[in-house]
């Protein structure tokens, strides 16, 4: 690589820090910067352990809100799908009707 130990841990911090402002989860960014960066996992980890010592409560802060963020992104869903079973049902009903009013 030609470049430093310390420019390279450098650049994982940067890319970690990418990986904080797209709400990523710590395994979600080791997983994307060992594929699209070639950074070896235990890299990673040891960078992002490091970043979590250093800003503790920042780490807390940010669990915390992708926590909120995952639950209320669960609870979207969730509607969601309550909705297109509500719809279904409703367009098998309305179905059902049509087809007995034809045969009437």
């Amino acid at each position: 690589m030609g470049d430093s130990p310390a420019s390279y841990i450098y650049m994982v911090q940067h890319l970690i820090e990418k990986c904080l402002i797209f709400h990523m989860t710590k395994e979600e960014c080791i997983e994307a910067l060992s594929k699209h960066a070639n950074i070896k996992s235990v890299i990673t980890v040891t960078v992002w352990n490091e970043l979590e010592k250093e800003n503790r409560e920042f780490f807390e802060a940010y669990a915390k809100s992708h926590n909120k963020n995952r639950a209320i992104e669960a609870k979207a869903e969730v509607e969601a799908e309550v909705e297109a079973s509500t719809m279904i049902q409703k367009l098998l009903l309305d179905h059902d009707h049509t087809k007995k009013s034809d045969r009437e």
